[in-house]
């Protein structure tokens, strides 16, 4: 993220992009953006369009020839052709800059959820209002992610989010019930924990990943990114340094990504992990590990967990053809449409944005029910702080490693995270 998001190895190290890792570039470069507010390239006039450029960051093999094949039958049924260009996920957000100081913004421009914000804010995108594409049949917290300024300028055809993983087995033979709640969790981490073995897994490192895995503990207690130094904040915090105070996490933690994350829990290094459903195909891999899913723990029984939304979403920059716009959003429109939100989901085990799609989904493929439960009442990253999120990620994730490493208690940590998410 997301966001996309990972399966390592194939599918999964390249998601590691799912949570917006890229978001903190563009606060330095909106200006360049802000070049590209009207006229970026395309045939001039409003000559009839016959074909149509794309940029994403669908790199690995697999996904590039999947979302090529959609963008194509999408296109046919636009009766335009389609050239889709992938850049590493690295690259995506500097050759957007680059290419808006130019005016030859593709066509079509798909970009992480939480870089959205400051994309349109330059005025590089259009409101997809003027295409009357239809944003009918959304969850709420789904559409804000395309959302600036009270205009959809961007629309994801699938999501995703974080869930507890947990082998079953290693449950079982310790007699221990699915955590449910934080002292549930602590409880289970603890007995789960045998010689090289730890009973839980988080990525803690310094990046905007571990931002993202910390958002179900601050969210679900009531905190979020405006105060991060409310006790709301420190308690969630704490959660974490406990656990690895109390020698239920490792300390290795601190330099995980998602993707380690996943290798530890599926070499039986770690009971439980925190991670999202791209990972399911790698877990399915292995004949002999009895994993299950459920939904990440919470403060107090009886609570829903408040998860962060992870993935891309797909816009229409401004340009100085009306035709070749047009021919975009309808594009746009079947990529959205229900049955290539139900294909999408199924090929890279995500969440498909439509309401009733995902009830269908959930159907079809139980082991991502709990996942389209946990999206329902997800929220996008930058929901509460806008253009000014990734300032606080910055906080939060160096607040992690301050707590995390004994060089500051929880309070001390999110205190100065509250001074670099507000800085100016």
């Amino acid at each position: 993220m997301a966001t996309n998001s990972p399966p390592v190895r194939r599918a999964i190290r390249r998601r590691t992009r799912r949570p917006g890792p890229l978001a903190a570039r563009l606060s330095a470069a909106t200006t360049a953006l802000v070049l590209a507010a009207v006229g970026c390239s395309g045939e001039a006039g409003d000559k009839q369009a016959t074909s149509l450029t794309v940029l994403n960051y669908y790199t690995d093999a697999s996904e590039h020839r999947q979302w090529g094949d959609l963008l194509a039958s999408c296109g046919r049924s636009a009766d335009v052709e389609v050239e889709q260009t992938s850049v590493p996920p690295a690259d995506l957000v500097p050759r957007i800059l680059r290419q808006a100081s130019a005016r030859t913004l593709p066509d079509l421009l798909m970009i992480d959820n939480a870089d959205l914000q400051q994309i349109a804010q330059s005025g590089a995108l259009t409101p997809l209002e003027e295409f009357d594409v239809d944003t009918r049949g959304f969850a709420d917290g789904i559409l804000s992610a395309g959302t600036y300024d009270g205009k959809v300028y961007g629309l994801a055809p699938y999501v995703s989010t974080l869930a507890l993983f947990y082998n079953k087995k290693m449950l079982a033979e310790a007699d221990v019930p699915v955590p449910r709640t934080w002292d549930e969790l602590r409880t289970a981490a603890a007995r789960l924990t045998d010689g090289d073995r730890y009973g839980m897994a988080v990525d803690a490192n310094p990046t905007f990943e571990s931002a993202w895995q910390f958002l179900p503990f601050l969210w679900s207690n009531g905190g979020d990114e405006r105060r991060l130094d409310s006790p709301q904040a420190a308690q969630a915090l704490r959660l974490w340094t406990d656990l690895v105070r109390g020698g239920s996490m490792s300390k290795s933690v601190l330099n995980w990504t998602q993707a380690d994350v996943h290798d530890q829990f599926a070499a039986g290094r770690a009971a439980m992990m925190l991670n999202g459903p791209w990972r399911i195909p790698e877990l399915d891999e292995d004949p002999n590990l009895e994993w299950g899913v459920a939904p990440v723990p919470v403060p107090r029984a009886g609570q829903s967990p408040v998860t962060p939304l992870g993935g891309e979403v797909w816009t229409v920059p401004r340009s100085d053809s009306a035709a070749r716009q047009k021919k975009a959003a309808q594009v746009l429109t079947c990529i959205n449409s229900p049955s290539n939100q139900l294909k999408l989901a199924g090929q890279h085990h995500t969440v498909p944005s439509r309401t009733a799609v995902a009830a269908q989904y959930a159907e079809q493929n139980p082991a991502m029910s709990v996942f389209v439960r946990s999206v329902a009442t997800a929220r996008v990253r930058t929901a509460e702080l806008g253009v000014r999120w990734p300032r606080a990620a910055t906080g939060i994730y160096t607040a992690i490693q301050s707590a995390l490493t004994g060089r500051q208690t929880p309070e001390q940590a999110l205190r100065e995270a509250q001074r670099t998410a507000t800085a100016d």
